[in-house]
């Protein structure tokens, strides 16, 4: 049985929002802690640590935004049901 037809509606948007949250404060720890790092750099003069840190937490944070915008419950995202929903329709003209 599909995890959806398990859980409610409220179940289902906290978890949303728990995730939207999730990457939301993923972003401001980014933000912070870089923004911090780049200070430090720029007082020593010194540019090449900082980005290091950037590039490759950057990436993270863009797979974590991926993750959330793709999600995993792929049964009841708007696309999935429009595309079981065109299935059916096919199914019912043959």
């Amino acid at each position: 049985m599909a995890e959806h037809t398990l859980t409610t509606p409220e179940e289902r948007a906290a978890r949303r929002l728990k995730n939207i949250n999730g990457f939301l404060w993923h972003a401001a720890t980014y933000l912070i802690v870089n923004g911090f790092l780049w200070f430090i750099d720029f007082l020593n003069g010194d540019l090449d640590f900082a980005y290091w840190v950037s590039i490759s937490w950057g990436i993270g944070l863009a797979f974590h935004l991926a993750a959330m915008l793709i999600g995993d419950d792929v049964e009841s995202s708007p696309r999935y049901q429009r595309l079981l929903e065109e299935e059916r329709q096919r199914e019912l003209q043959r």
